[in-house]
Protein backbone atom coordinates (compact mmCIF):
# COMPACT_ATOMS: atom_id res chain seq x y z
CA UNK A 1 0.00 0.00 0.00
CA UNK A 2 1.42 3.24 -1.05
CA UNK A 3 1.49 6.08 1.40
CA UNK A 4 -0.74 9.21 1.04
CA UNK A 5 0.03 12.34 -0.02
CA UNK A 6 0.90 14.68 2.79
CA UNK A 7 -0.77 18.13 1.45
CA UNK A 8 0.10 21.30 4.11
CA UNK A 9 -3.22 23.32 5.46
CA UNK A 10 -4.54 25.94 3.32
CA UNK A 11 -7.67 28.09 3.86
CA UNK A 12 -10.55 26.70 5.69
CA UNK A 13 -8.92 23.09 4.58
CA UNK A 14 -6.94 23.18 8.19
CA UNK A 15 -6.75 20.74 11.01
CA UNK A 16 -8.96 22.83 13.25
CA UNK A 17 -11.66 22.68 10.57
CA UNK A 18 -11.38 18.70 10.23
CA UNK A 19 -11.51 17.96 13.86
CA UNK A 20 -14.21 20.32 13.85
CA UNK A 21 -16.50 18.80 11.56
CA UNK A 22 -15.64 15.23 12.75
CA UNK A 23 -17.02 16.42 15.99
CA UNK A 24 -20.22 17.14 14.33
CA UNK A 25 -20.85 14.27 12.41
CA UNK A 26 -20.06 12.12 15.68
CA UNK A 27 -22.51 14.68 17.48
CA UNK A 28 -24.72 13.46 15.12
CA UNK A 29 -25.40 9.52 15.35
CA UNK A 30 -24.18 9.83 19.28
CA UNK A 31 -27.18 12.50 19.94
CA UNK A 32 -29.72 10.43 18.01
CA UNK A 33 -28.64 6.55 19.74
CA UNK A 34 -28.36 8.73 22.71
CA UNK A 35 -31.66 10.15 22.79
CA UNK A 36 -33.48 7.01 22.10
CA UNK A 37 -32.01 4.43 23.66
CA UNK A 38 -34.15 4.01 26.99
CA UNK A 39 -37.45 4.59 25.47
CA UNK A 40 -36.17 2.24 22.22
CA UNK A 41 -35.22 -0.64 24.80
CA UNK A 42 -38.60 -0.20 27.01
CA UNK A 43 -40.67 0.50 24.36
CA UNK A 44 -40.22 -1.75 21.74
CA UNK A 45 -37.39 -4.26 22.88
CA UNK A 46 -39.19 -4.68 26.62
CA UNK A 47 -35.80 -4.21 28.52
CA UNK A 48 -35.49 -3.84 32.36
CA UNK A 49 -32.78 -2.28 34.47
CA UNK A 50 -31.02 -6.11 34.03
CA UNK A 51 -31.21 -5.68 29.90
CA UNK A 52 -30.30 -2.29 29.73
CA UNK A 53 -27.25 -3.03 31.67
CA UNK A 54 -25.83 -5.70 29.75
CA UNK A 55 -26.72 -3.62 26.84
CA UNK A 56 -24.13 -0.53 28.10
CA UNK A 57 -21.94 -3.18 29.40
CA UNK A 58 -21.93 -4.58 25.93
CA UNK A 59 -21.54 -1.39 24.55
CA UNK A 60 -18.19 -0.76 26.57
CA UNK A 61 -16.41 -3.93 24.99
CA UNK A 62 -15.33 -1.90 21.93
CA UNK A 63 -13.78 1.03 24.25
CA UNK A 64 -12.10 -1.83 26.31
CA UNK A 65 -10.61 -3.16 22.91
CA UNK A 66 -9.62 0.28 22.41
CA UNK A 67 -5.80 -0.11 22.66
CA UNK A 68 -5.99 -2.28 19.19
CA UNK A 69 -6.08 1.16 17.15
CA UNK A 70 -2.37 1.09 17.61
CA UNK A 71 -2.23 -2.11 15.40
CA UNK A 72 -4.42 -0.46 12.86
CA UNK A 73 -2.32 2.57 12.73
CA UNK A 74 0.33 0.08 10.99
CA UNK A 75 -1.82 -0.16 8.06
CA UNK A 76 -3.69 3.53 8.09
CA UNK A 77 -3.07 6.82 9.21
CA UNK A 78 -4.53 8.40 12.19
CA UNK A 79 -7.16 10.84 9.92
CA UNK A 80 -8.09 7.78 7.76
CA UNK A 81 -8.99 5.45 10.80
CA UNK A 82 -10.73 8.37 12.36
CA UNK A 83 -13.11 8.93 9.61
CA UNK A 84 -13.69 4.85 8.77
CA UNK A 85 -14.94 4.61 12.24
CA UNK A 86 -17.18 7.69 11.56
CA UNK A 87 -18.85 5.68 9.11
CA UNK A 88 -18.95 2.85 11.21
CA UNK A 89 -20.87 4.92 13.65
CA UNK A 90 -23.01 5.92 11.34
CA UNK A 91 -23.95 2.57 9.75
CA UNK A 92 -24.62 1.17 13.14
CA UNK A 93 -26.87 3.96 14.24
CA UNK A 94 -29.02 4.15 11.48
CA UNK A 95 -29.51 0.62 11.48
CA UNK A 96 -30.94 0.35 14.62
CA UNK A 97 -34.19 0.87 14.32
CA UNK A 98 -34.68 -2.32 12.05
CA UNK A 99 -33.95 -4.76 14.24
CA UNK A 100 -36.05 -4.38 17.74
CA UNK A 101 -35.07 -7.28 19.18
CA UNK A 102 -32.87 -8.23 22.37
CA UNK A 103 -30.18 -9.84 20.26
CA UNK A 104 -29.74 -7.28 17.29
CA UNK A 105 -30.00 -4.54 19.35
CA UNK A 106 -26.82 -5.56 21.25
CA UNK A 107 -25.34 -6.27 18.03
CA UNK A 108 -26.51 -2.65 16.26
CA UNK A 109 -24.99 -1.01 19.66
CA UNK A 110 -21.47 -3.38 19.41
CA UNK A 111 -21.60 -1.64 15.46
CA UNK A 112 -22.31 1.98 16.86
CA UNK A 113 -19.92 1.67 19.60
CA UNK A 114 -17.16 0.19 17.64
CA UNK A 115 -16.79 3.87 15.29
CA UNK A 116 -17.56 5.92 17.85
CA UNK A 117 -14.93 4.84 20.30
CA UNK A 118 -12.67 4.44 17.91
CA UNK A 119 -13.07 7.87 16.50
CA UNK A 120 -12.90 8.94 19.85
CA UNK A 121 -9.41 7.71 20.30
CA UNK A 122 -8.25 9.13 16.98
CA UNK A 123 -9.58 12.70 17.66
CA UNK A 124 -8.48 12.71 21.51
CA UNK A 125 -4.22 11.95 19.46
CA UNK A 126 -5.00 14.19 16.53
CA UNK A 127 -5.97 17.23 18.64
CA UNK A 128 -3.37 16.44 21.25
CA UNK A 129 -0.37 16.50 18.52
CA UNK A 130 -1.82 19.38 16.14
CA UNK A 131 -2.97 21.60 18.88
CA UNK A 132 0.04 23.96 20.99
CA UNK A 133 -0.48 23.18 24.75
CA UNK A 134 -1.32 26.88 25.05
CA UNK A 135 -3.99 26.39 23.01
CA UNK A 136 -5.38 23.11 23.68
CA UNK A 137 -7.73 24.08 26.00
CA UNK A 138 -9.88 26.59 24.63
CA UNK A 139 -9.30 24.75 21.34
CA UNK A 140 -10.66 21.63 22.76
CA UNK A 141 -13.70 23.60 24.34
CA UNK A 142 -14.49 25.03 20.55
CA UNK A 143 -14.98 21.42 19.22
CA UNK A 144 -16.65 20.57 21.65
CA UNK A 145 -19.17 23.29 21.27
CA UNK A 146 -19.19 22.36 17.84
CA UNK A 147 -20.37 18.53 18.77
CA UNK A 148 -22.89 20.41 20.78
CA UNK A 149 -24.13 22.33 18.22
CA UNK A 150 -24.99 18.93 16.09
CA UNK A 151 -26.12 17.49 19.34
CA UNK A 152 -28.60 20.55 19.39
CA UNK A 153 -29.54 20.10 15.86
CA UNK A 154 -30.15 16.24 16.38
CA UNK A 155 -31.54 16.41 19.22
CA UNK A 156 -34.03 19.19 17.96
CA UNK A 157 -35.27 17.18 14.48
CA UNK A 158 -35.80 14.12 17.30
CA UNK A 159 -38.30 16.84 19.19
CA UNK A 160 -40.26 17.90 16.02
CA UNK A 161 -40.40 14.63 14.22
CA UNK A 162 -41.73 13.05 17.39
CA UNK A 163 -43.91 15.34 18.36
CA UNK A 164 -45.51 16.40 15.01
CA UNK A 165 -44.68 14.06 12.63
CA UNK A 166 -45.18 11.24 14.63
CA UNK A 167 -42.20 9.54 12.90
CA UNK A 168 -41.21 5.54 13.91
CA UNK A 169 -37.77 4.75 15.63
CA UNK A 170 -36.75 3.20 12.18
CA UNK A 171 -36.62 6.49 10.59
CA UNK A 172 -35.34 8.51 12.82
CA UNK A 173 -32.50 6.22 13.35
CA UNK A 174 -31.59 6.18 9.77
CA UNK A 175 -31.91 9.79 9.48
CA UNK A 176 -29.07 10.28 12.08
CA UNK A 177 -26.84 7.46 10.56
CA UNK A 178 -27.01 9.10 6.74
CA UNK A 179 -26.38 12.70 8.13
CA UNK A 180 -23.10 11.54 9.75
CA UNK A 181 -22.32 8.87 6.40
CA UNK A 182 -22.73 12.30 4.36
CA UNK A 183 -20.37 14.91 6.76
CA UNK A 184 -17.70 11.97 6.80
CA UNK A 185 -17.86 11.38 2.73
CA UNK A 186 -17.71 14.93 2.33
CA UNK A 187 -14.43 15.38 4.81
CA UNK A 188 -12.85 11.98 2.96
CA UNK A 189 -12.84 13.56 -0.48
CA UNK A 190 -12.42 17.50 0.23
CA UNK A 191 -9.30 17.38 2.79
CA UNK A 192 -6.02 16.58 2.67
CA UNK A 193 -3.52 14.27 4.74
CA UNK A 194 -2.08 16.66 7.07
CA UNK A 195 1.41 16.61 8.13
CA UNK A 196 2.52 15.33 11.77
CA UNK A 197 5.58 16.72 13.28
CA UNK A 198 6.09 13.78 15.53
CA UNK A 199 6.22 10.31 14.24
CA UNK A 200 3.79 8.54 16.60
CA UNK A 201 4.90 5.20 18.24
CA UNK A 202 3.07 2.56 16.74
CA UNK A 203 3.04 0.33 20.38
CA UNK A 204 1.15 -0.25 23.58
CA UNK A 205 2.55 2.84 25.84
CA UNK A 206 2.56 2.18 29.05
CA UNK A 207 4.71 4.51 31.42
CA UNK A 208 5.05 4.44 35.40
CA UNK A 209 5.49 8.25 35.56
CA UNK A 210 1.99 8.43 33.70
CA UNK A 211 0.13 6.36 36.25
CA UNK A 212 -1.92 9.51 37.73
CA UNK A 213 -3.03 9.96 34.37
CA UNK A 214 -4.27 6.36 34.12
CA UNK A 215 -5.81 5.98 37.41
CA UNK A 216 -7.44 9.62 37.21
CA UNK A 217 -9.06 7.98 33.70
CA UNK A 218 -9.82 4.83 35.32
CA UNK A 219 -12.35 6.46 37.68
CA UNK A 220 -13.73 8.95 34.87
CA UNK A 221 -14.67 5.94 33.19
CA UNK A 222 -16.72 4.32 36.22
CA UNK A 223 -18.23 8.10 37.13
CA UNK A 224 -19.47 8.30 33.34
CA UNK A 225 -21.13 5.20 33.18
CA UNK A 226 -23.38 6.19 36.23
CA UNK A 227 -24.23 9.22 34.33
CA UNK A 228 -24.57 7.65 31.05
CA UNK A 229 -26.74 4.28 31.78
CA UNK A 230 -28.42 5.07 35.34
CA UNK A 231 -29.38 8.53 35.48
CA UNK A 232 -31.40 8.89 31.96
CA UNK A 233 -32.81 5.36 32.95
CA UNK A 234 -33.84 6.99 36.08
CA UNK A 235 -35.64 10.02 34.09
CA UNK A 236 -37.77 7.27 31.91
CA UNK A 237 -38.03 4.30 34.41
CA UNK A 238 -39.25 6.42 37.73
CA UNK A 239 -40.60 9.75 36.48
CA UNK A 240 -42.05 8.14 33.18
CA UNK A 241 -40.16 10.96 30.76
CA UNK A 242 -41.34 10.52 26.73
CA UNK A 243 -38.64 10.76 24.50
CA UNK A 244 -39.74 14.36 23.46
CA UNK A 245 -39.19 15.01 27.10
CA UNK A 246 -35.50 13.21 26.89
CA UNK A 247 -34.56 15.07 24.01
CA UNK A 248 -35.45 18.24 25.69
CA UNK A 249 -32.84 17.43 27.97
CA UNK A 250 -30.16 17.11 25.88
CA UNK A 251 -31.06 19.56 24.22
CA UNK A 252 -30.47 21.54 27.37
CA UNK A 253 -26.84 20.04 28.07
CA UNK A 254 -26.00 20.91 24.67
CA UNK A 255 -26.97 24.40 24.48
CA UNK A 256 -24.87 24.61 27.70
CA UNK A 257 -21.96 22.98 26.09
CA UNK A 258 -22.41 24.90 22.73
CA UNK A 259 -22.05 28.11 24.84
CA UNK A 260 -19.64 26.99 27.74
CA UNK A 261 -17.37 24.04 26.98
CA UNK A 262 -15.06 27.24 24.99
CA UNK A 263 -15.44 29.69 28.16
CA UNK A 264 -14.34 26.13 30.34
CA UNK A 265 -11.27 25.54 28.22
CA UNK A 266 -10.25 29.37 28.74
CA UNK A 267 -10.81 29.18 32.21
CA UNK A 268 -8.67 25.64 32.65
CA UNK A 269 -5.92 27.25 30.75
CA UNK A 270 -6.28 30.04 33.40
CA UNK A 271 -6.25 28.71 36.93
CA UNK A 272 -4.73 24.85 36.29
CA UNK A 273 -5.95 21.53 36.02
CA UNK A 274 -6.20 20.11 39.45
CA UNK A 275 -8.58 23.40 40.21
CA UNK A 276 -10.42 22.42 37.71
CA UNK A 277 -10.85 18.32 38.67
CA UNK A 278 -11.34 19.56 42.14
CA UNK A 279 -14.16 21.34 41.55
CA UNK A 280 -15.63 18.80 39.58
CA UNK A 281 -15.38 15.87 41.99
CA UNK A 282 -16.87 17.87 44.72
CA UNK A 283 -19.72 18.83 42.26
CA UNK A 284 -20.25 15.47 41.46
CA UNK A 285 -20.27 14.23 45.23
CA UNK A 286 -23.02 16.17 45.68
CA UNK A 287 -24.98 15.71 42.45
CA UNK A 288 -24.94 11.94 43.00
CA UNK A 289 -26.14 12.26 47.14
CA UNK A 290 -28.52 13.76 45.56
CA UNK A 291 -29.70 11.52 43.09
CA UNK A 292 -30.08 8.74 45.48
CA UNK A 293 -33.21 10.38 47.01
CA UNK A 294 -34.77 12.80 44.59
CA UNK A 295 -38.21 12.33 44.19
CA UNK A 296 -39.39 15.51 42.27
CA UNK A 297 -38.56 14.75 38.50
CA UNK A 298 -37.71 18.93 37.95
CA UNK A 299 -34.98 18.39 40.51
CA UNK A 300 -34.34 15.26 38.93
CA UNK A 301 -34.31 17.33 35.78
CA UNK A 302 -32.14 19.99 37.17
CA UNK A 303 -28.89 17.34 38.88
CA UNK A 304 -29.36 15.69 35.15
CA UNK A 305 -28.54 18.90 33.56
CA UNK A 306 -25.50 20.21 36.25
CA UNK A 307 -24.03 16.43 36.19
CA UNK A 308 -24.30 16.65 32.44
CA UNK A 309 -22.02 19.87 32.71
CA UNK A 310 -19.45 18.49 34.62
CA UNK A 311 -18.18 16.76 31.51
CA UNK A 312 -16.53 19.98 30.02
CA UNK A 313 -14.11 19.87 32.30
CA UNK A 314 -13.00 16.47 31.16
CA UNK A 315 -10.97 19.04 29.12
CA UNK A 316 -8.44 19.10 32.19
CA UNK A 317 -7.71 15.32 32.17
CA UNK A 318 -6.78 15.39 28.59
CA UNK A 319 -4.36 18.59 28.72
CA UNK A 320 -3.12 17.60 31.87
CA UNK A 321 -1.50 14.64 30.13
CA UNK A 322 -0.46 16.64 27.00
CA UNK A 323 1.45 18.63 29.20
CA UNK A 324 3.65 15.62 30.79
CA UNK A 325 3.91 13.52 27.79
CA UNK A 326 6.54 13.11 25.08
CA UNK A 327 4.86 14.15 22.03
CA UNK A 328 5.56 10.94 20.19
CA UNK A 329 2.91 9.24 22.97
CA UNK A 330 -0.17 10.64 21.88
CA UNK A 331 -1.10 7.76 19.45
CA UNK A 332 -0.75 5.18 21.95
CA UNK A 333 -1.32 6.38 25.10
CA UNK A 334 -4.77 7.66 23.46
CA UNK A 335 -6.30 3.83 22.96
CA UNK A 336 -4.64 2.77 26.29
CA UNK A 337 -6.40 5.44 27.69
CA UNK A 338 -9.76 4.34 26.19
CA UNK A 339 -8.90 0.73 27.39
CA UNK A 340 -8.04 1.93 31.01
CA UNK A 341 -11.47 3.91 31.14
CA UNK A 342 -13.33 0.80 30.41
CA UNK A 343 -11.88 -1.48 31.98
CA UNK A 344 -14.79 -1.16 34.67
CA UNK A 345 -17.18 -0.12 32.50
CA UNK A 346 -17.68 -3.48 30.51
CA UNK A 347 -18.71 -5.11 34.34
CA UNK A 348 -20.36 -1.84 35.72
CA UNK A 349 -23.16 -1.35 34.10
CA UNK A 350 -24.22 -5.11 34.51
CA UNK A 351 -23.60 -5.22 38.03
CA UNK A 352 -24.75 -2.06 39.01
CA UNK A 353 -27.90 -3.45 36.72
CA UNK A 354 -28.31 -5.91 39.30
CA UNK A 355 -28.09 -3.61 42.11
CA UNK A 356 -30.93 -1.46 40.60
CA UNK A 357 -33.20 -3.92 40.60
CA UNK A 358 -32.57 -4.13 44.75
CA UNK A 359 -32.24 -0.54 45.47
CA UNK A 360 -31.94 2.34 42.85
CA UNK A 361 -30.48 4.55 45.58
CA UNK A 362 -27.84 2.50 46.09
CA UNK A 363 -26.48 2.87 42.66
CA UNK A 364 -25.79 6.77 42.82
CA UNK A 365 -24.33 6.64 46.34
CA UNK A 366 -21.73 4.20 44.92
CA UNK A 367 -21.26 7.05 41.64
CA UNK A 368 -20.63 9.30 45.18
CA UNK A 369 -18.00 7.07 46.57
CA UNK A 370 -16.10 7.08 42.96
CA UNK A 371 -16.63 10.70 42.98
CA UNK A 372 -14.56 11.18 46.18
CA UNK A 373 -12.06 8.70 44.99
CA UNK A 374 -11.78 10.74 41.92
CA UNK A 375 -11.21 13.75 44.47
CA UNK A 376 -8.23 12.39 46.53
CA UNK A 377 -6.39 11.90 42.88
CA UNK A 378 -6.82 14.89 41.66
CA UNK A 379 -5.58 16.77 44.40
CA UNK A 380 -2.18 14.79 43.64
CA UNK A 381 -1.51 16.83 40.01
CA UNK A 382 1.18 19.82 40.48
CA UNK A 383 -0.13 23.50 39.58
CA UNK A 384 2.42 23.07 37.15
CA UNK A 385 2.80 19.81 35.73
CA UNK A 386 5.43 18.90 33.16
CA UNK A 387 7.85 15.89 32.19
CA UNK A 388 9.63 14.62 35.05
CA UNK A 389 6.96 16.95 37.75
CA UNK A 390 3.62 15.16 37.22
CA UNK A 391 2.69 14.30 40.93
CA UNK A 392 2.96 17.20 43.56
CA UNK A 393 5.52 15.21 45.65
CA UNK A 394 7.71 14.70 42.51
CA UNK A 395 10.13 17.45 41.74
CA UNK A 396 11.30 17.62 38.01
CA UNK A 397 14.10 15.81 37.03
CA UNK A 398 15.23 15.58 33.43
CA UNK A 399 14.32 12.57 31.58
CA UNK A 400 15.69 10.21 29.29
CA UNK A 401 14.54 8.81 26.23
CA UNK A 402 12.22 6.94 26.24
CA UNK A 403 10.97 8.44 29.42
CA UNK A 404 10.15 6.19 31.74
Amino acid sequence: MSAPIEHPAEGWRRPVVLLTLMAVANGISFATWMALVNNFAIERVNFTGYEIGILQSVREIPGFLAFTAVFILLLLREQTLGLVALALLGIGTGITGLFPTEYAFYGTTVLMSVGFHYYETMNQSLALQWFSKADAPRSLGKIIAAGSMATITAYGLIFITWKWLALDYIYVYALGGAITLAITAFLAVSFPHFKQSVTQRKQIILRKRYWLYYALTFMSGARRQIFVVFAGFLMVEKFGYSVAAITALFLVNAVFNMIFAPRIGALIGRFGERKALVFEYIGLMLVFTWYAFVDNPWIAAGLYIVDHAFFALAIAMKTYFQKIADPADMAGTAGVAFTISHIVAVVLPFGLGLVWLVNPSVVFLMGTAMAAVSLGLSVLIPNHPEPGHEVIWKQKTPLAAPAE
